[in-house]
């Protein structure tokens, strides 16, 4: 059966570290925490004294608190400018009636009758001074400004002035008709009263407005980092236990597309991917563990026959020697796989131009070298025959080497294998094919699979690495290789290989 390991003259690994090979040992820097040379770059993070609740809380709270102190400053502006404002109107609007009913009056002196509430007092000041009323005007001051409003040379206008010991505000302006003016006053503390009566309701609506905004802060960061304190859980829970099988519950609804689910549901892929990486190392331990049990028993049987070496017979003697030195090659040769199966990229110094026609038929002649009684035919067309592709030559050789091992493996004694390379819509299509019993439709699906052998392949020399490092070479070079049962019987494993662009 198929899945059992192959061997080529392109194998490399024999223990010696290549150009491409990673070093585990602690670089400069690992041994407190900090990246070595060579460490992937990561974002630097910014150390808080808070945590990020508190730091949401406050931000949320702050921005709430801003606009409600705003609103309230807004308002008493709005409020003190409407209270003056309807002041000034009424002012107005006693002068006009103040005109109308002093249409026949000459020049007039106030009296205090303002200082009282809601009661005005008024004067009629001519512009020429000679004019005034006997006594002059002991209410009510009048300026050169109030003259020149009275001969039409300066616009009306209001001033604040002290009646009594009373707040006023008064109003001056032009009597039509003649040279005189008309001054108009109304007490303005209750403007100035109401006015501090609504700052203090809106300090208290701003104070109380704040605190709400620290308790809504709260909770909204509360609310909001529920998912985040799901996930730092998890994680933590991950840590302590080294299961990542933890998942978190993911929301169904409107909200399931928001960026915190979205975060919790990479988080899960990522746990799933651990997860699956985690599995896959465990399994690959417990294979290999169990593939070197049996070398590595007999290599200990052979060792202590060997030390016994005086009671064996020359024949004995080399018979032991012989399958001491075949099953170190074995445990060698099994090692140098699994180092090569953990590297998941290629090397990338080795990496050049390599023509995969030349590779193709170079390995097909080694393997007619170690299987004298198969049958290799070797078909490349022309399109193909010069195409030149990126990759690792001695990698690639492994490929071919491994497939073609498998085929003839399988192929009874005399059969065929057919190996033919082709290129069409820009990419290397390599076929390769035996006539054996082929692949069942149980075992199809794990034939890549690491250590996997059906029954069929079992009573067969190998390990079962071959085609999974055949699989691992191909992703490392952008190609994808897979396996199918042959039309007539036997298994056709299909290579294909992008040709880059010119």
């Amino acid at each position: 059966m198929h899945g059992a390991r192959a061997h080529g003259p392109g194998t490399y690994g024999t223990g010696a570290r290549g150009p491409g090979d990673t070093d585990n040992s602690p670089g400069p820097g690992d041994a407190d925490g900090t990246q070595g040379a060579g460490a992937p770059e990561t974002a630097p993070w910014r150390r808080h004294h808070y945590p990020l609740r508190t730091r949401l809380a406050l931000a949320t709270s702050a921005a709430v608190a801003l606009v409600a102190v705003g609103v309230c400053a807004a308002a008493f502006v709005i409020i003190s400018y409407q209270m003056s404002r309807q002041l000034e109107l009424n002012l107005a609007q006693t002068a006009t009636q103040k005109i109308h009913e002093t249409r026949d009056w000459g020049p007039t002196v106030s009296d205090a009758s303002c200082r009282y509430q809601a009661v005005p007092c008024f004067q009629i000041v001519p512009a020429d001074p000679a004019k005034d009323p006997r006594g002059g005007y002991h209410v009510l001051p009048v300026s050169d400004a109030t003259r020149q409003v009275a001969t039409g040379r300066h616009a009306p206008y209001y001033r604040d002035l002290t009646v009594d010991g009373q707040p006023v505000r008064m109003y001056t302006a032009p009597r039509p008709g003649g040279h005189e003016a008309l001054q108009v006053a109304l007490r303005s503390d209750t403007v100035e009263r109401g006015v501090r009566h609504a700052a203090w309701a809106l300090s208290a609506v701003g104070g109380a407005g704040i605190l709400l905004a620290a308790a809504l802060g709260y909770a909204v960061s509360r609310a909001g980092l529920a998912p985040v304190a799901r996930l730092t859980a998890t994680a933590e829970r991950i840590a302590a236990t080294r299961d990542p099988r933890h998942r978190i519950a993911l929301p169904a609804g409107p909200t399931a597309q928001d960026e915190l689910t979205r975060l919790a549901a990479t988080f899960n892929t990522m746990l799933a991917a651990l997860e699956q990486s985690v599995t896959a190392q465990r399994r690959l331990v417990a294979d290999a563990s169990h593939e070197l049990r049996t070398p590595l028993t007999a290599l200990r049987t052979n060792a202590e026959l060997l030390a016994r070496a005086d009671r064996l017979t020359d024949a004995q003697r080399d018979r032991a020697s012989a399958a001491l030195n075949r099953q170190l090659r074995e445990v060698t040769t099994l090692v140098n796989d699994l180092i090569e199966l953990a590297r998941d990229e290629e090397p990338q110094p080795l990496v050049e131009q390599v023509r995969p026609a030349a590779l193709l038929e170079h390995a097909v002649a080694t393997a007619r070298g170690h299987w004298p009684e198969t049958a290799f035919t070797l078909r490349i067309t022309p399109e193909a025959a010069p195409v030149t592709t990126p990759g690792v030559p001695s990698r690639l050789t492994r490929l071919l080497s491994n497939l073609l091992d498998n085929a003839a493996k399988f192929s009874p004694p005399g059969g065929p294998v057919e190996a033919e390379l082709d290129c069409a819509a820009g990419e290397l299509n390599l076929t390769v094919r035996d006539h054996g019993p082929g692949i069942a439709p149980e075992d199809l699906p794990h034939v890549f699979d690491r250590f996997y052998r059906a029954h069929a392949a079992r009573a067969l020399p190998g390990s079962g690495l071959g085609l999974a490092m055949a699989r691992q070479i191909a992703h490392a070079h952008a190609a994808d290789l897979t396996a199918e049962r042959a039309p007539g019987g036997g298994a056709l494993f299909r290579l294909r290989m992008p040709v880059p662009s010119p």
